[in-house]
């Protein structure tokens, strides 16, 4: 792989294994910002829609703390002016994956839930991305996967810590 060239030209004191780790991670960042993983995860859970779609379906899912998601919150954590957001919520209200309902906690407020449409492309998203890494790790021993399932969950929490101080 061109990465394995390109990092192991550096000259340093990394233990080979750390190395191998870096190109590893190096890889898999090309292909989430590439969103190589998510396209093709929507091109069979959901061909019609596109990943700013799907991002916002998650967010929805995810939910802030008090429960409730609006067009602030969509466009604050998906970094969209306002209107952007309010586009992108009335294409997915437009295709009933999303809908719109008056706030528990104020009544002057419209928030935004999952149909059941909605539910169902998040439930194909899983099924499809579950169906993938049974396929990369067909030929993976059960003590490979169970091992590399303890390793890797290790891994990206320690990570988090790392990159998230003072995050719960």
């Amino acid at each position: 792989m061109a990465f394995d060239r390109c990092e192991s030209d550096l000259t340093d004191e990394t233990s080979p294994d750390i190395s191998r780790i870096s190109q590893a991670m190096s890889r898999m960042r090309v292909l989430i910002k590439n969103r190589a993983i998510g396209k093709l995860i929507m091109s069979a859970a959901a061909p019609d829609l596109d990943m700013s779609h799907l991002d916002v379906i998650e967010l929805v899912r995810r939910g802030p703390q008090d429960g409730e998601v609006t067009i602030g919150h969509v466009a604050e954590k998906m970094c969209m002016d306002p209107s952007r957001a309010s586009r992108v919520v009335a294409y997915l209200v437009d295709s009933g994956i999303l809908s719109r309902a008056v706030s528990q906690a104020d009544a002057r407020r419209a928030v935004i839930v999952l149909t059941d449409k909605g539910q169902a492309i998040l439930k194909e998203k899983r099924r499809v991305k579950l169906e993938m890494i049974e396929k990369i790790l067909s030929d993976w021993t059960d003590e490979e996967v169970a091992q590399f399932a303890e390793l890797y969950a290790r891994f990206v929490d320690e990570f988090e810590n790392l990159a998230l101080p003072g995050r719960e």
